[in-house]
Order: structure tokens, then sequence, then C-alpha cells
């Protein structure tokens, strides 16, 4: 598959590029979320103020949101770059169209309790870098609305341009939606998220022996206690273990992707106006 190239200053928009895009950014989104789903919730570095920052003694947000802060900070930081600038072909009409606060409250509210266990396995800066890829992943994919729109715009401006004018959102969100396209997108959703989050082990690792406990001076056990002789690893109810649940993964795209997706296609439209 070929994906658009933004430095082709006379390559015109094109809807299926722009999809292969959004195919690869599926796969991206999955991995994310199968790296998160390796710790606990650890529910403490959402909470404002649990965290002091004596650099920042005004700062009373999350830890999290220190961490946005301060990767922000560092992208807007950097040194002089080695590699010459690049000239990307200007497609999009000027705008300030930003929903990552809705992505930020989506992903936190609706997607992060049914990704993670519950609890606080102390992994909060791992779980923060995390938390970052898949914020960062779940934008990319949802403004990339802006292009989808401007594409769709430009291959039927006759359609969309007494509807714009006319600002008629409901309209403009029917013109927007294929049914057959995303009712696929969710099919194929979950078929990478089957094979993605399998966890592929030798047949002995269903009941793997438990470690040798450490040994005191005289070869004695020094917790006291027998070793237990097998250790479980969770399946689901067909047997196949996974590492992250199927149907939130189509839950997060049908109810959440999808719909701020369209939110920022059709802003960008009326824009045009």
């Amino acid at each position: 598959m070929t994906a658009m190239n933004f430095l082709e200053k006379d390559q015109k928009l094109s809807l299926d590029k722009l999809r292969n895009v959004l195919v690869r950014l599926e796969d991206t989104i999955i991995f994310a979320l199968i790296e998160r789903a390796q710790f606990k919730q650890n529910e403490i570095i959402y909470v404002q103020g649990a965290f002091p920052f004596d650099n920042e003694p005004d700062f009373n947000g999350s830890f999290l949101d220190y961490f946005l802060l301060e990767t922000e900070r560092i992208h807007g930081n950097l040194p002089a770059p080695v590699l010459p600038a690049l000239d990307f072909a200007s497609h999009l009409i000027p705008n300030k169209i930003n929903v990552n606060h809705h992505v930020k409250s989506m992903y936190l509210l609706n997607i992060l309790p049914s990704l993670c266990a519950p609890g606080d396995d102390s992994n909060h800066g791992s779980s923060a870098t995390r938390d970052v890829e898949c914020l960062q992943a779940l934008s990319k994919r949802i403004h990339y609305g802006k292009f989808i729109a401007e594409a769709k715009f430009q291959a039927d401006p006759e359609k969309y341009t007494p509807l714009i004018k006319a600002r008629d959102t409901t309209a403009l969100m029917a013109l927007l939606t294929n049914e057959l396209v995303e009712e696929r997108l969710l099919r194929r959703l979950r078929r990478k998220a089957e094979i993605y989050g399998q966890e592929y082990a030798d047949e002995s690792d269903a009941e793997e022996p438990a470690p040798v406990p450490s040994t005191g001076t005289y070869g004695a056990a020094t917790n006291g206690t027998a070793p237990s002789r097998k250790r479980r690893r969770s399946s689901t109810s067909d047997g196949t273990k996974r590492r992250i649940d199927l149907d939130m993964v189509v839950r997060l795209y049908k109810d959440f992707v999808i719909p701020l997706t369209k939110k920022v296609e059709i802003d960008y439209l009326l824009l045009r106006a």
C-alpha cells in the first residue's frame, strides 16, 4: 500500500492513500495499547496534586499532565537540526482545530479502566510513558480527519459547498459517513487486535514451575514456606491467551475514534465557508 507523500507538491490528496495511513495507525494504536496493558491502572498518576513538583511550585496538575507538559517542552526546545528542513506541501486551509482535551478525557475515563487491571503496581513512570504514546497515536489518527475532510471536499466541492454555507452539520455528517467502510474497519481492527494481542509461548508455559526460592545458610527456604508447583496464566473463555480485550479495541474506535474524527472533519469543513 502506498501512503501520501506530503513532500510532493504536485500530489493531490487521495482518499485511498490517506486511508493507507489510517490503516497503519491502527497497528500503532493497538501495539501502544498492548504496551500500556502490561501495567495496572495506577490511578494516582492521574490525580491532581498527588505528586509534588519542586521545580514547578505553581503546577497543580497530575503526574501525567506534568509528563505531557515536559514532553512538549522538550520537543519545543530541540537544538538546531542536523538534517535540512523539509518543505512540506500545504494541503489544508489555516486552522486551529484541536480536540486533544476530548482525546485525553476519553482515554482516561472510558478506555483505561477496560485496558488495565485495577490497582497500583508502582510502575508510575512506565505507565505515564505508555499513556503518552497512546495519546499521541490516538491524537494523530483523529486529527487526520482534517486531511480526510479536505480530500472529500476536493473530490466533490459542488455537493459540499452549499451544505457548508448553510452550516448544515446533520447533512454534512450524513455525507461524510460511509457505514460499509466503517463496518470493514471495525472487522479489520478486531482481527488485528486478535492476532497482535495473542501470547505466543511454548506449550510448557501454560503450567511453568515456580522459581526456586532463595535459600539461607543451611539450605532452608528463607520464606519458610513450601514453593508452589504451578503458576497459572490468565486465559479467555475460548482458551486463547490474550494481552488485550478485543471488544475494548472495537469500542474505542466505534464509540470514540470514529465520532471524534468526524467532529474534526465537520469543524474543518465549516471553516471552508
